[in-house]
Parts: C-alpha cells; sequence; structure tokens
C-alpha cells in the first residue's frame, strides 16, 4: 500500500474501491451545474480533486465499464496518465460514442483511477533485433479463431 497525498477541493468523499478486489478507485464528477454531452462529441469533466503520487507511480484513468456498457460513456486517451510531478485538478476527457446525449451531474460516478508503478526506460541503439516466431507480423497477424 501507497501514501497518496490528496487535496479535495470538492464537496465529495476521496475516491474509494467498491470492493475489497477493485483494482480502480472510483471518480466523481465535480460539477455546479450539470453538463450534456452532445452524441459523438467529448466533455472535459473536472473531479475537484488534486495528488501527489510518489516518485516511480502514475495515475491510470480509465472507463467506467457500465457506463461504457449501458450508455455508450468512455474516456478518450484511455488509459489517460497523471505524472507524478503533476498538480493539477484531476479531469476527465469523457466521449458520448452513442446516439444518445448524456446528462453528466454533480457527484456522478464518471471513470475510475487505478494507481500504478511504472518502470523507466533506457534506450540502447543496436544494429539488429533478436528473431522470434511472431517476427514482424502486426495487426491480425494470428488470424480470427
Amino acid at each position: 500500500m501507497i501514501l497518496v497525498r490528496v487535496v479535495n477541493r470538492s464537496h465529495h468523499p476521496f475516491p474509494a474501491y467498491a470492493s475489497p478486489g477493485a483494482a480502480g478507485l472510483d471518480l466523481r464528477a465535480n460539477l455546479p451545474n450539470g453538463v450534456l454531452i452532445a452524441p459523438f462529441a467529448r466533455q472535459l469533466i473536472p473531479t475537484g480533486l488534486f495528488l501527489e503520487l510518489p516518485l516511480g507511480y502514475e495515475g491510470q484513468v480509465r472507463p467506467r465499464s457500465g457506463l461504457a456498457a449501458e450508455a455508450g460513456i468512455t474516456v478518450l486517451n484511455s488509459p489517460g496518465t497523471i505524472d507524478s510531478d503533476y498538480r493539477g485538478e484531476i479531469k476527465v476527457l469523457l466521449a458520448n460514442l452513442s446516439n444518445n446525449a448524456y446528462a453528466v451531474t454533480d457527484g456522478d460516478r464518471i471513470a475510475q483511477l487505478v494507481i500504478a508503478a511504472y518502470e523507466k526506460a533506457e534506450f540502447l541503439a543496436v544494429d539488429e533485433l533478436s528473431n522470434t516466431d511472431r517476427g514482424v507480423g502486426g495487426f491480425g497477424h494470428s488470424g480470427k479463431r
């Protein structure tokens, strides 16, 4: 377990895990007035939360599966990354992929936040890479079945 410092400028509780096995914490909309997201439009939704993540960790903002399945609402650039040195408000870029307008109201659970450790990489210039069975096979290389 890691400690994440939080400034909460919303009137909602801190993000919480919905169950003991949950990986993501629910993020809530912090809106004095609701917003309507038109079909195939996007809207940046504030949460009122400001985080201080430890070095070596990131926050991943991900869609809520029920919201995606039931209403066609997803998070663009998903997962969105919150870097450990970012100190601004956490905002969620929601997209409406349905044919119907979608209302977001204050306190709605709009996304989930997963805190994850990451590794830094160092690149080494080489003339060739090792061979594998897959090789250069890309999109769809393994067929449908």
